[in-house]
C-alpha cells in the first residue's frame, strides 16, 4: 500500500535502539509518507540529526524553545498536521512521562497535544520492562487507547537474552500501513457499540454490579471509528473514556437504560456489537432511603432485566450484522454456541475466567470468535487494543 498524502510524526526517545528507527523513516518516506522526526536529548546520543534530516527531508523538533522552529508552539502545529504518531523506541522513561503526563522536552509535549492515533514500541532492559511501574504505565496507555506494538524475546544490549527489544522496523511499517489500510473500510456504517457495566440500585448509595472496566468494549468502539465507521458507545459506569473524538458516547448506568438507548439506535445501525456485562438481575423494589444495618440477614428480590441482546436478536434484519459476548467459567465452547444460535447472532466473542489475563480487571484478553457456520478462531492472549482489531478485522471481512 503507497503512503501517499500521509502525514507522520516519528519519535524518538533515547535508547539504543533508535540507530533501527533510522530504516523505518527510510521504509516511510520510500512509500510516499511525509515524516516528521521529534526526539528528546538523549536520543540524539544515539542517532545524529543530520541522519535523521537527511531520510525524513525535514528539519527535526527536539527543542521547545528552539528559534528554527517554523511556529512558536511548534507542538501544537505538528499535532494539526500529523494523521498518526509512532515512538519508537519508547524508553520506560518516556513511557513514564506520557503515562503520567509529564510535557517537559519536546516528545512529551507533542504527545500531551497529540489526539488521534498513536503507536508505542517500548524498547528495554527486560527487567526494566517488567518491572511493575513500567507495567503499570503501559496498562495505563492502553486503557487510554494508545497501540502498543509489544517488544519481542531476544538479545538485548546488554547481552542477556529477554523481552525488551524493540520490533523490527519492517513489522513497525506494516502495522501502520496496515492501520491507513482499514482505516476506511467501514467508512459509511454505523456502529453501536455497548460497553462497561450496569449498576442496579438498591438503595441511593448500593448497587449490584460487577468488575467490568468498559475497556474492551470502548477498544472496539475506537476502532471501529478508526476505521471510518459512524460509532455509537453505549457505556455503563466507567472510568475509560474512548480515545477517538467522533465516538458519540451514550453514558447509562441500568440495564434498563442501556436498553433503551439500545432500542433507540438499533434500527439504524449496521454493525452492533453487544460487549457490555449487563446485570441479568435488578432488585424488585428500590429503598427511597439507605437501608439500615439490622441484627437479621437482609433478603433481596430479584427479578429479571430485559434482555438486550435476545431482543435485538429477535428484531434485527438480514442487513444487519450482530456481534455478542460471552464470558464462560465452565462448557465453555458449548455454552458459547449455545449462546449465538439462541440469541440470532452473527458472531460471538468468547472469554473464559478460566484464562490467565483474560475477562474482567485485565488490560489483556484471550478470546476465540465463534460464527454460525460452526468455524471457530483462536486467538492468543494479547492487550485488549489489539484484541479489538482482530474482532473488527472479523466484523470487516464477514
Amino acid at each position: 500500500m503507497s503512503l501517499a498524502g500521509k502525514n507522520i510524526i516519528v519519535g524518538i526517545s533515547g535508547g539504543i535502539a533508535a540507530y533501527k528507527t533510522l530504516s523505518l523513516i527510510r521504509l516511510l518516506v520510500k512509500n510516499g509518507a511525509n515524516v516528521k522526526v521529534v526526539v528528546t536529548s538523549n536520543a540524539l546520543n544515539f542517532v545524529t540529526k543530520l541522519s535523521l534530516q537527511t531520510l525524513s527531508k525535514n528539519k527535526i523538533y527536539d527543542s521547545v524553545f528552539s528559534e528554527i522552529n517554523d511556529y512558536s508552539t511548534e507542538h501544537i502545529a505538528l499535532t494539526d498536521w500529523a494523521d498518526v504518531m509512532v515512538v519508537a523506541p519508547a524508553t520506560a522513561n518516556i513511557i513514564g512521562k506520557f503515562a503520567i503526563g509529564i510535557a517537559d522536552d519536546a516528545l512529551s509535549t507533542t504527545f500531551l497535544a497529540f489526539d488521534k492515533p498513536v503507536f508505542i514500541a517500548p524498547a528495554m532492559n527486560s527487567k526494566m520492562y517488567e518491572n511493575s511501574a513500567v507495567q503499570q504505565n503501559l496498562r495505563t496507555l492502553i486503557e487510554r487507547g494508545i497501540y502498543t506494538i509489544e517488544p519481542p524475546i531476544g538479545e538485548l544490549a546488554c547481552g542477556c537474552e529477554g523481552k525488551g527489544r524493540m520490533e523490527e522496523p519492517e513489522v513497525i511499517f506494516e502495522l501502520i500501513t496496515g492501520f491507513f489500510l482499514n482505516t476506511k473500510k467501514l467508512s459509511g456504517k454505523k456502529a453501536l457499540v455497548t460497553a462497561g457495566p450496569t449498576y442496579e440500585a438498591i438503595d441511593p448509595v448500593r448497587f449490584i454490579g460487577n468488575h467490568s472496566s468498559g475497556l474492551m468494549g470502548i477498544c472496539i468502539a475506537d476502532e471501529l471509528a478508526n476505521r471510518g465507521a459512524e460509532v455509537i458507545l453505549v457505556c455503563g459506569p466507567s472510568a475509560i473514556k474512548s480515545k477517538n473524538s467522533s465516538v458519540k458516547c451514550m453514558d447509562v448506568v441500568s440495564a434498563k437504560d442501556m436498553f433503551e438507548v439500545c432500542k433507540q439506535y438499533f434500527e439504524t445501525a449496521d454493525i452492533t456489537v453487544c460487549s457490555a456485562a449487563v446485570a441479568d438481575y435488578t432488585p424488585k423494589q428500590i429503598a427511597l432511603q439507605k437501608i439500615k444495618k439490622k441484627d437479621n440477614d437482609l433478603v433481596l428480590e430479584l427479578t429479571k432485566n430485559p434482555d438486550i441482546l435476545g431482543y435485538l436478536g429477535e428484531h434485527k434484519t438480514s442487513e444487519q450484522f450482530l456481534v455478542g459476548f460471552a464470558l464462560e467459567t465452565e462448557n465453555e465452547l458449548q455454552n458459547a454456541e449455545n449462546k449465538l444460535k439462541s440469541k440470532h447472532l452473527d458472531m460471538l466473542v468468547l472469554n473464559s475466567l478460566n484464562d490467565q489475563g483474560a475477562g474482567f480487571g485485565h488490560t489483556t484478553n484471550k478470546i476465540s470468535i465463534l460464527f454460525p457456520n460452526k468455524n471457530t478462531k483462536h486467538f492468543e492472549l494479547k492487550n485488549k487494543t489489539n484484541v479489538a482489531k482482530d474482532i473488527v478485522n472479523e466484523i470487516a471481512n464477514n
